[in-house]
């Protein structure tokens, strides 16, 4: 079903909906016109829930979002973190929802779910197939009207470990993961809702008890406190009618007031600073308060920061990176509720002082009061502006959340066209108006963040700021005297809704097309917006770096210069001309492929091929872009000996294929090998490797076959010649399981990852799908055993997974976590006896079950987005797929055995011949591992043996 964009038309009723007596129709929005709109019904239940039903009956999908309008800001000092610990627990069962059961059900629906909260309101969502419409109402009703009596403190005790290595994972244990934190204690007012993180403190977690959090949902999580959206192929009547029956009952919580605006008055500059354990850089951060969301500056404000610090036409951009005086500078501006921020950060190169930062950015920002903000400012603005709005309503998830949240924050679910006039409307005059009145001698917080070690010299200024904790007083939230009151039913909630009846899914018709130079094009018509996504995939990539590893690398650099000047375009000319069409042309690098990826709205859609056949064919590799981009991927390398996790994914690469594999270094090489480089090697690579031969091109959007073929022309003239992808190097099998131990002192958490090898390449229908069958439920689902274990019974890490993967040549077994330290050994033991479990035992009926209803109903989800529909044709036309593969792969689920699965598992899950990556605290862990009775090997970060004797 086509989706014009018209106009809307809003009609305000008094009277209740035929379709329920009890929910009263407020508004219903349909289009009429020309403008953008979400079309909608809007209705209130008698106990205040509200609920907005979207119908988009394109595709057999729908998607349930449950928002409540709370979130960090409504906790108080030293309890903080409340909110966020809620979500976790809502997940945890409630009365007619078994401990564990949540994600099970809706997996095993064919759905997907989660849940995120921020300062202002936590949500709760999920996307299924449209017969499983009913049993996801079940189970929100279920944990917002009858949650309590299942949040047991062992659950409670769990969740708490789980949140806190959330926050290890995110904060305490990531380069920068502590700025915020800083910023917001030295922007806010002591006690102001905004002066902690939503995850809250560490401290604040341990303190807080399971009674505390049973009195925050019981103020916070009424029905008349949530907004109830479901969009997607469901009627009103039939919404309607099962909201009433899970919802309607459950009773009305205490009255819920919006918090106003509190945008903070600084006095004067204020300047804060801390030391990072995993920065190698410096960061210079300068924030400004400013409008909260929705406020009438909230456009001007957004194309400011473009203009001064967003892309390569940015005035930082030109002033500080493309100069070299600085690696990385931006600015951004963040409205939320309460609030704003205007933000700027700056990373130096090595051994540049923080304060030199700051006087590089205030001289930016006196050259752009000088340049002020010229047409091409607002052009590019306003074309990449409505791009971004109208590919937010590809999926019926980002309708839903755009609806969720414009209700619960305006009472206005119909924002979409008033936030378009607005971001339209904006002038030049606006843009220096904002900027005046934000910015332009306005006070500040500067936050300078060193690495450890680093000489306080660096820093721009001494902190001068010293938090005011006195008169401060709590919030009078209303917590005395909350009862908990159950819904009361005339039908039995125990008994979890079946499913509906099956929906139709529709596999994308696709067309086929061989154009001379062996050029092969497959393509898909998608009418629901007017959009096109263009593909090009020319051989090359990593892979042919093997025959000289010298230079390995060399691809992806030859990309990032591919994405700069042409002959008859700077780079900065390029960008502009394509955010004025609101298009996007990108070059990117594979293990056996170079990509040209085309976004672009169909009326734009010649004027942005042409830009992509200047791209392609008049690239102009100059010494400046090339000297730049050498040191800005350096200095990255650099920056990543530093993260635990990149750590990780790169040495163990390196454990799995060797050292002299070029599987074994990143497809972005090394310090070494990027230094080995030249520009000539830049302009070989373009010469030598743009061929016609083995070229796919993946057509998705708004067009026909006979409309886009003949603007393809222009690809007749890539050269028609060979370009062979060399066969990789065997690698040798594991004879035993060692561990490897790369130590980051200090680490809160160790990063594991345990697998090998496995040699087995990609198929769609052949031992390798099967394998990922398999492994569904060791660790491929939320409710696998190797995450059950680690997270929801142990509280050890934030999530835990393993997988298969797998290219043309070969492919890898790969299990992976963050680990708190201090479990580092015993998490090691978990994953061994899950692993030997599953393949001494094998799967159970229950579980193989489990893993055919997930597989087998997902198909609906998989085809409704075009990036969706261009992955799926995309894969047909790369591997040679047959049509029917979907049907095949339906077949298989179906039919999968015990017997066949614990074949698998014993055939590739070997526990005792598997390479083990920890990388982590070594003074912390290394005893612990010691016991084990593994051999260990110590690595740096590069991989390479620190000693040459094993522990």
């Amino acid at each position: 079903m086509r989706q014009k964009l018209l106009a809307v038309t809003a009609i305000s009723l008094l009277a209740s909906a035929a379709a329920n007596a009890q929910a009263k129709l407020v508004e219903k929005v349909t289009r009429q016109g020309s403008e953008l709109v979400i079309p909608y019904e809007k209705y209130v239940l008698p106990n205040g829930l509200t609920v907005i039903v979207h119908e988009d009956h394109s595709d057999p999908v729908v998607h349930v979002d449950v928002t409540y309008h709370v979130g960090s800001a409504r906790e108080e000092i030293g309890k903080s973190g409340f909110a966020h610990f809620f979500e976790h627990m809502m997940f945890q069962g409630s009365d007619n929802v078994a401990d564990e059961q949540h994600f099970k059900i809706v997996t095993e629906s064919g759905g997907t779910l989660n849940g995120t909260t921020n300062t202002d309101r936590t949500n709760y969502f999920e996307t299924v197939p449209s017969n499983q419409l009913e049993k996801m109402l079940w189970l929100e009703a279920d944990r917002m009207g009858f949650l309590l009596d299942a949040v047991t403190q062992k659950k409670f005790e769990i969740q708490r470990e789980t949140v806190k290595n959330e926050r290890g994972q995110r904060v305490d244990n990531s380069p920068y993961g502590l700025l915020s934190e800083v910023m917001a204690k030295n922007m806010y007012p002591y006690g102001h809702p905004y002066s902690w993180l939503t995850i809250g403190y560490i401290e604040d977690l341990n303190r807080v008890n399971v009674n505390d959090l049973k009195n925050f949902f019981l103020r916070w999580y009424g029905p008349n406190n949530a907004t109830l959206t479901i969009g997607g192929d469901v009627t009103s009547k039939q919404a309607l009618a099962l909201v009433d029956k899970y919802f309607g009952s459950i009773p009305r919580g205490p009255k819920v007031e919006n918090m106003k605006p509190m945008v903070p008055v600084l006095p004067t500059h204020r300047f804060a600073s801390y030391t990072d354990n995993y920065a190698r850089l410096p960061m210079l951060v300068k924030t400004y308060p400013s409008a909260p969301s929705y406020h009438q500056d909230q456009a001007a404000l957004a194309c400011l920061a473009q203009i001064l610090g967003q892309g390569n036409n940015s005035v930082l951009y030109q002033q500080l990176v493309k100069k070299q005086l600085a690696l990385n500078a931006g600015a951004f501006a963040s409205p939320q509720e309460l609030s704003g921020s205007f933000i700027f950060q700056i990373i130096p190169f090595p051994g540049k002082p923080l304060s030199e930062m700051y006087y590089l950015l205030n001289n930016a920002l006196d050259s752009f009061e000088k340049r002020g903000v010229t047409d091409d400012d607002i052009a590019k603005f306003k074309g990449g502006y409505e791009s971004q709005m109208i590919n937010g309503l590809q999926s019926v998830s980002g309708k839903v959340s755009q609806l969720a949240a414009f209700n619960t924050f305006t009472g206005n679910p119909n924002m979409i066209g008033k936030l378009m006039k607005m971001y339209q409307a904006v002038t030049k005059e606006d843009v220096m108006r904002v900027y005046n009145k934000y910015i332009k001698l306005k006070h500040c917080v500067t936050v300078s963040v060193l690495p450890k070690g680093a000489d306080e010299k660096m820093l721009v200024a001494k902190d001068n700021f010293t938090i005011d904790t006195t008169g401060y007083t709590p919030p009078h939230y209303g917590y005395d005297g909350l009862k908990y009151v159950k819904a009361k039913d005339k039908f039995d909630r125990t008994k979890m809704p079946g499913n509906g009846p099956n929906p139709v899914v529709k596999v994308p018709a696709f067309w086929k097309k061989d154009l001379n130079g062996g050029i092969k094009v497959i393509g898909t018509e998608n009418t629901e917006l007017p959009t096109v996504t263009l593909s090009i995939k020319i051989p090359g990539g990593h892979l042919l770096e093997s025959n000289d590893m010298s230079k390995a690398g060399l691809a992806s650099f030859f990309t990032d210069l591919m994405n700069d000047d042409t002959k008859n375009y700077t780079a900065e000319a390029m960008s502009r001309e394509l955010q004025k069409l609101g298009s996007s042309v990108s070059v990117f690098s594979g293990n056996e492929d170079i990509t040209f990826q085309v976004q672009t709205q169909k009326k734009n859609l010649d004027a942005t091929l042409a830009l992509l056949e200047e791209r392609m064919f008049n690239p102009k590799f100059t010494p400046e872009a090339f000297e730049r981009f050498k040191k800005q991927n350096l200095e990255s390398f650099r920056m990543a000996k530093t993260q635990p996790t990149s750590i990780a994914e790169n040495v163990f690469a390196k454990i799995n294929y060797g050292n002299n594999h070029i599987l074994g270094i990143s497809g972005d090489g090394n310090e070494e090998t990027v230094k080995n480089i030249t520009l000539a090697d830049i302009q070989a690579y373009y010469d030598n490797n743009m061929t016609s031969q083995g070229t796919d091109v993946v057509v998705v959007g708004d067009i026909t076959e006979a409309e886009i073929l003949p603007k393809l022309a222009f690809l007749s003239k890539l050269p028609n010649k060979a370009v062979t992808i060399p066969a990789i190097a065997a690698v040798p099998a594991v004879d035993k399981t060692k561990i490897y131990l790369v130590d980051v002192p200090k680490a809160a958490q160790s990063e594991f990852r345990v697998g090998y090898v496995t040699g087995m390449k990609y198929d769609a229908t052949g031992e390798y799908y099967k394998s990922g069958l398999m492994n569904y439920n060791l660790g491929g689902a939320f409710n696998s055993r190797l995450n059950l274990n680690l997270r929801e019974d142990k509280g050890w890490t934030y999530g835990a997974s393993s997988y298969f993967s797998g290219g043309k040549q070969t492919g890898e077994f790969q299990f992976g976590a963050g680990i708190r330290a201090n479990a580092t050994d015993s998490a090691l033991i978990e994953v061994m006896k899950e692993i030997n479990g599953y393949t001494e035992k094998g799967i159970t009926d229950e579980e193989l079950a489990f893993m055919k209803n997930a597989i087998g109903q997902r198909d609906a989800l998989r085809y409704e987005t075009g990036f969706q529909k261009a992955g799926f044709i995309g894969n047909i036309l790369e591997y040679n797929l047959p049509a029917d593969y979907v049907d095949q792969q339906s077949k298989i689920v179906a039919n999968m055995s015990k017997a066949e699965i614990d074949a698998l598992a014993k055939k590739w899950l070997n526990s005792g011949k598997m390479n083990v990556l920890v990388v982590g605290d070594k003074a912390k862990i290394l005893p612990g591992l010691q016991k084990l009775g593994y051999e260990i090997i110590e690595l740096d970060s590069d991989g390479k043996p620190v000693e040459k004797k094993a522990f």
